[in-house]
């Protein structure tokens, strides 16, 4: 039977490093408060004007390329997920591919909005473009530049400490072997809860927002007339263009759903959470792995963190923890790989393969 298998891998992340000592000299917090709160000691910043989230993806997607065995222009099909693109439109996959140098062939090209598990909704689809033989060759990369949109003042520090730029990259390739290939992939989402994690403005909702719940929605900014213009002057005064996320709810839903969705894909591929070899979550905050870690009974050497020294990056933040992994031998051939996420939405899902 044809599988899917990661024929190749890679990441890239800026040189900067932002500690959190850097931090609170712009903004009110401590280095104690953020690494008690989300474990994360440090994140990688672009440089502005020469670092995109474009040229992050294509950095990390040469090496994916390479190690893969083919050439760049051998990539028959593009999925780009992110949800710091470099222009709200067009999306980063065509972007990509010019930046690759592989317009000549004209392949296809698909951009994922699904924020944190942009990477695994972008591997399930790759996954069947492949099983079905329509591509070889695919190129899958999540890639994140939030250091250009985040609010550096004390009013955002609590969305700001957490996030950091980076791009990992993955080609999809056909497999016959009875061991090795993804195994299956479960996807998810419930939007009653949209704009607890959300990035509203700037946006072409005119001034409507749906209720939910029964539950009036804090924004984090006051009542503003919205749908004048596609970005008002008092959007801009009042700091609404930046993301707004209620972290407590967040959290909560995340340390429900990541385990439920996690055994749905175990029991799916006939496997048990003792058959796990490595699990790579989606690196949101270490308390929520750590709490998926016990709920599994796993050991530390069975978990890749890299929130610490990377923070969240996104759709970036798996494909960068994953290949890590596989460049400190962490994961070997034969090995099953857990991988899940969960986000903005919301939306959540994980994948299981056999390395």
């Amino acid at each position: 039977m044809l599988r899917s298998k990661i024929g190749g891998i890679g990441y890239y992340v800026p040189e900067k490093v932002v500690t959190n000592h850097d931090l609170t000299k712009m903004m009110d917090t401590t280095d104690e408060w953020v690494q008690e709160r989300t474990g994360i000691v440090e994140r990688r910043y672009g440089k502005k004007h020469e670092e995109t989230t474009t040229t992050m993806a294509a950095r990390a997607a040469e090496i994916a390329i390479e190690r893969a065995g083919i050439q760049k222009e051998e990539v028959d099909f593009i999925i780009f997920a992110t949800l710091s693109p470099d222009y709200y439109f067009p999306g980063c996959g065509v972007l990509l591919q010019r930046e690759l140098g592989i317009t000549g062939n004209e392949a296809g090209a698909l951009d994922i909005r699904n924020q944190c598990s942009g990477f695994l909704y972008g591997l399930s689809v790759a996954d069947q473009f492949v099983r079905t033989g329509m591509y070889k060759n695919v190129l899958l990369v999540g890639a994140e530049m939030h250091s250009m949109g985040l609010d550096f003042s004390t009013r955002g520090r609590n969305v700001t400490v957490i996030f950091g730029d980076g791009a990992g990259a993955v080609v999809l390739q056909p497999t016959e072997e009875d061991n090795q290939g993804i195994l299956t992939t479960c996807l998810h989402s419930n939007g009653a809860y949209a704009e607890k994690l959300a990035f509203i403005n700037p946006g072409a909702h005119g001034g409507y927002h749906a209720s939910y719940q029964e539950e009036e929605v804090d924004y984090g900014y006051p009542d503003v007339e919205f749908g004048e213009m596609f970005i008002t002057q008092r959007m801009m005064d009042e700091g609404m263009l930046f993301p707004y996320m209620d972290g407590p709810f967040v959290f909560k839903m995340a340390v429900q759903k990541f385990p439920e969705v996690i055994m749905e894909a175990l029991e799916k591929a006939g496997q048990k959470k003792e058959d796990i070899n490595m699990f790579v979550p989606h690196q949101a905050n270490l308390r929520i792995s750590q709490f998926v870690q016990r709920r599994l009974g796993l050991r530390d050497d069975q978990v890749w963190n890299n929130i610490q020294k990377f923070g969240n990056t996104t759709a970036a933040s798996i494909p960068i923890a994953l290949c890590e992994a596989y460049e400190a031998g962490a994961i070997k051939p034969g090995d099953l790989v857990c991988l899940a996420a969960f986000g903005s939405g919301f939306t959540w899902g994980a994948a299981l393969l056999r390395w």
